[in-house]
């Protein structure tokens, strides 16, 4: 079993070897994923709308 000291070294050796995307190329993603989570909040709620129209409508029918 490795040591913490050495874990750590070698967690730092591994996060220099990543390349970590340059300011030009995170601003199109980072604007991407908001897009997406709007769409997909949107989505969520237009359905949870018509989800919860739909059981009101089936108590209502069946005396609930």
């Amino acid at each position: 079993m490795a040591s913490p000291k050495k874990y750590m070294k070698e967690v730092v050796k591994e996060g220099k070897r990543i390349r970590w995307p340059k300011r030009e190329e995170l601003w199109p993603a980072i604007v991407t994923v908001i897009v997406i989570a709007v769409f997909v909040a949107i989505f969520l709620s237009i359905w949870d709308l018509l989800a919860a129209n739909i059981i009101s409508q089936l108590k209502g029918a069946f005396g609930g």
